[in-house]
């Protein structure tokens, strides 16, 4: 059985699934995912489709789904008797269920919750009820071992995933925009409430930038999400040149001269293509006072944490506003030196996150494991 619940865990579980599908074609593989999961051979029996939530006051409203499907998987465990268990990402919830198993399966956990930035009393939790932790960063490995917890790892699944579908040439003339002229990439994260919180405020950047320098900007539409929540905050955007496209993130960054990104996945895909950008992150203020005190690294991008500096500016909360947003997008596309040097230490942090191969290295890891 294999648990996530949200679009950057479910990539890394497909990926999972078609490597243990590749190792063992009769392997039966079941669980919570959406269309990545099912398109990888695995029987979907709950759509994570609304999981996604940020921050303590979206988790409680959502505390019945949560409930539920707890308990439709403990029951599904109980009639299917799988022979282990995958979590993937989706710490709040996976850790809770891990508990509620109790080591009547082997549970093994892709993708480690960042309980290294964080909340860190869920270290004993994943020592007592987790047989194997397989993690994406090295940094993590040793983290774990400090420990006493089994950990491996296996690098970063996206270098494999992370390229253009077509050339910068093809790309442009698809989506109709002018190569000459300056392009900046908007990634307003996956979740609806990143969207209704972060693409706003990106939007009136782009406005004031547009205004000192005139460009083009482009957004990088969730194939999860509705158009329409686009749509509510492009009306009140202003008189800017931006289009929208879906399924093509990659070829979005690699066009682009700048990026403002949410923090996330999105912005390890934009430091593999060495592609610039800023990150750019804001949730509810209760939320972000609730959390902010729980963090105990100096960054939230994880280009910053594995490199071990700030090499890409972040804007979070209240800096996270259209005038610092433009001023700092401004300052690099008006210092190409800056952009080169952006471009070096991202290149560096690539190097850190391992070789290609990572999924078939975890499926591996979780054959041996089962046998």
């Amino acid at each position: 059985m294999i648990v996530c619940g949200e679009a950057s865990g479910e990539m890394h579980a497909a990926g999972l699934a078609t490597a243990l599908k590749k190792i063992n074609p009769d392997i039966s593989l079941y669980g919570v995912g959406g269309e990545l999961l099912k398109n990888a051979g695995v029987q979907i029996f709950y759509d994570i489709k609304e999981l996604g939530v940020i921050g303590l006051f979206d988790v409680l409203k959502k505390l019945p789904t949560f409930l539920a499907l707890k308990k439709t998987i403990l029951k599904k465990i109980q009639m299917e008797k799988p022979s282990a268990i995958i979590f993937v990402d989706f710490s709040g919830f996976n850790l809770r269920l891990a508990k509620e198993i109790n080591n009547r399966i082997p549970a093994i956990y892709y993708v480690s919750p960042q309980v290294w930035a964080s909340r860190r009393g869920r270290i004993q939790t994943i020592k007592k009820y987790i047989r194997k932790m397989i993690v994406i960063f090295k940094f993590e490995e040793e983290f774990y071992r400090k420990y006493g917890i089994e950990a491996d790892f296996v690098g970063h699944p996206l270098l494999d995933i992370v390229r253009p579908s077509m050339t910068k040439e093809e790309f442009i003339r698809s989506i109709g925009v002018n190569k000459d002229k300056t392009l900046i990439a908007i990634l307003p994260g996956s979740r609806r409430q990143e969207i209704e919180k972060i693409l706003p405020v990106m939007l009136k950047a782009a406005v004031l930038i547009n205004g000192e320098r005139p460009a083009q900007f482009i957004i990088a539409k969730s194939p999860l999400l509705e158009t329409r929540i686009y749509n509510n905050a492009l009306k009140k955007a202003g008189n800017i040149d931006i289009k929208i496209t879906e399924g093509k993130t990659y070829d979005c960054l690699n066009i682009a001269d700048f990026s403002l990104i949410a923090s996330g996945t999105a912005t390890l895909e934009s430091a593999i293509m060495q592609k610039p950008f800023a990150i750019i992150y804001k949730m509810g203020l209760l939320n972000y006072l609730l959390y902010r005190p729980q963090i105990k690294i100096p960054y939230i991008g994880l280009v910053n944490i594995v490199a071990g500096k700030k090499i890409v500016p972040e804007l979070v909360q209240f800096k996270a506003n259209p005038s610092q947003i433009a001023k700092t997008t401004l300052n690099f596309l008006n210092k190409p030196s800056e952009l080169e040097m952006m471009k070096t230490r991202l290149a560096q942090v690539k190097s850190l996150l391992g070789q290609p191969g990572a999924s078939s290295r975890a499926a591996q890891i979780i054959i041996d494991l089962i046998r």
